[in-house]
């Protein structure tokens, strides 16, 4: 705890939780049918403000999370995973735990259920105000503070070009700049083609704002992510950890090579910090088709990061909103030579190739098979059409958001 935080009145922290105030008997009915008698017990006890009752709910609840694939866990447990971090949380934040407050109300949205979301959310805002306030009477008692920046040096600083054979000497993805609705409907959009849009994210903060690490480690600095440690998922030693953000900028600053490659992927960041979300727009492409936003997640990572081949269900648009990437592209009608996984498995939607190093004995169609590749570059957009296969290689650091939606059609049918 800072000096600044321990000269506060700890009583004098709390946080509302209307929802579980009110859901809190049926949420209880609900676990006990399920066989969850002893954190029902815990639960009562960490209403009650025992905080060892609260960390013992939390922790059973974990296991629960952990018993099997994540698709066979009952939906009750996730939310009683929430009910547990909001009195966790609070007893934290009571005695002036800012930071510990907002870790285990980050693992409640990253782990937890719908149900409570909103008790999540709103007391994410209130310990995110008071955090602010003690960050801000730290900073002003410190002299000599420069701004550091993460655009200038580490997003323009190259690594080699490592890309797979072939890379940019095919076909290109076609770039457009003050590309039309109905240009890109009639052009890409319904023939299911690829393009660039140069010129579509210039008004995003984002485009400023996230130079800054001073700015990132103040709005999103505590705030606690899931992230992937190793280079490429597929990989034997790859893995994942929940880290702070700042923990997460540090590695990304870091020369250091005890610290692995740490990549932020294909997570809903700005469901989860606001702050974030403001800084950015869905682009008005997203709405062609008349479908909806399927999911917003954000990519941020070093150089060096590489996403495997695969493919996506949905429309996709990438904006990279910091640094460059390599993308390669191959049609959705080439998947029986992309080799994709075993339907079965939890890889289905990628291919077993390697593109960096391409078994040939094994995987021989692929050689010879047409692409599309690109540089993307900062400020630019990406459409990938639906199970279209794609893979990327960082040349910077870089930080992109994804947009995923459907067409119309698709919501008639899932519905």
């Amino acid at each position: 705890m800072s000096s600044s935080e321990s000269k506060q009145t700890p009583s004098s922290y709390h946080f509302e939780t209307p929802l579980l105030d009110a859901q809190h008997p049926s949420l209880l009915h609900s676990i006990s049918d399920q066989g969850g008698y002893a954190f029902v017990t815990m639960a009562a006890l960490a209403a009650a403000g025992d905080s060892c009752a609260a960390e013992t709910a939390a922790d059973m609840a974990w296991e629960q999370l952990h018993s099997g694939p994540s698709s066979s866990v009952l939906p009750i447990w996730r939310d009683a995973y929430s009910m547990a971090c909001l009195y966790l949380a609070r007893l934290h934040f009571a005695g002036g735990e800012f930071k510990e407050a907002l870790r285990v109300l980050d693992m409640g949205l990253i782990m937890g259920g719908s149900r409570l979301r909103s008790d999540l959310d709103s007391a994410i805002a209130k310990v995110s105000a008071e955090a602010r306030i003690v960050r801000v009477l730290d900073v002003a008692a410190e002299d000599g503070l420069m701004e550091s920046s993460l655009g200038c040096d580490e997003c323009n600083k190259e690594v080699a070009w490592d890309l797979p054979v072939k890379s940019l000497t095919n076909k290109m993805v076609v770039k457009m700049s003050g590309l039309s609705l109905e240009g890109f409907l009639r052009e890409y959009f319904q023939p299911g083609f690829p393009v660039i849009v140069s010129d579509g994210m210039a008004h995003w903060p984002a485009r400023t704002k996230w130079k800054s690490l001073d700015y990132l480690h103040r709005v999103a600095g505590d705030r606690t992510i899931p992230v992937e440690v190793g280079n490429n998922y597929l990989r034997p030693q790859w893995k994942q950890q929940f880290i702070t953000f700042s923990q997460f900028l540090d590695r990304i600053q870091s020369n250091d090579p005890s610290h692995h490659i740490t990549y932020l992927a294909h997570h809903p960041l700005f469901d989860q910090i606001n702050e974030l979300r403001d800084d950015i727009c869905v682009p008005d492409y997203c709405s062609v088709g008349g479908g909806e936003l399927r999911s917003l997640n954000a990519w941020f990572g070093p150089a060096g990061i590489v996403t495997p081949l695969h493919r996506d269900p949905h429309h996709n648009m990438v904006a990279q909103v910091l640094g460059k990437k390599y993308i390669r592209l191959y049609d959705a009608s080439l998947s029986e030579e992309l080799y994709p996984y075993n339907t079965e498995t939890m890889l289905c939607n990628s291919s077993q190739v390697d593109l960096d190093n391409i078994d040939e004995k094994e995987f021989g169609k692929v050689v010879d098979l047409e692409f599309v590749d690109c540089i993307l570059e900062e400020g630019e957009m990406l459409y990938i059409p639906p199970k279209w296969w794609h893979y990327g290689r960082s040349l910077t650091t870089s930080f992109s958001v994804s947009f995923w939606w459907n067409n119309c059609d698709e919501n008639s049918s899932a519905s």
